[in-house]
């Protein structure tokens, strides 16, 4: 069954003391959460399972993320999460850690309603 994407949503993260990337991963991750409010689900009466999420997290070190970690946090789908190159390191003025900043892209995806529902006038 062919999907349909129905949600793009973006957020940023950060962790400014503890050079932590799944920390700045899981925030953008809640920012782009914070963002988001969908009815459809209640509206139609679509179960949440049904719908599909991917996370693309970008930081300097992708292989830092805890990505399992990550997608626990989502509250509603089925989730993979994914981090990629991107993001920022700032250095801090003291020399030592640097800022970490994450972004992150939410994706959702629900199969193919067309001929499910009707409009009715």
């Amino acid at each position: 069954m062919t999907e349909k994407r129905i949600i793009l949503e973006m957020g940023t993260g950060n962790d400014l003391y503890g050079r932590d990337y799944t920390k700045a991963a899981r925030r953008a991750v809640q920012d782009a959460l914070h963002h988001s409010s969908i009815t459809l689900f209640s509206e139609l009466g679509i179960d949440h399972s049904e719908m599909r999420v991917e996370v693309t997290i970008a930081v300097q070190k992708p292989e830092a993320v805890d990505c399992d970690l990550v997608a626990a946090d989502l509250p509603r789908g089925r989730a993979k999460v994914r981090a990629v190159f991107g993001g920022l390191d700032v250095a801090s003025v003291d020399g030592k850690a640097p800022h970490v900043i994450a972004t992150a892209a939410v994706e959702a995806w629900l199969p193919d309603l067309a001929g499910r529902y009707r409009w009715s006038e």
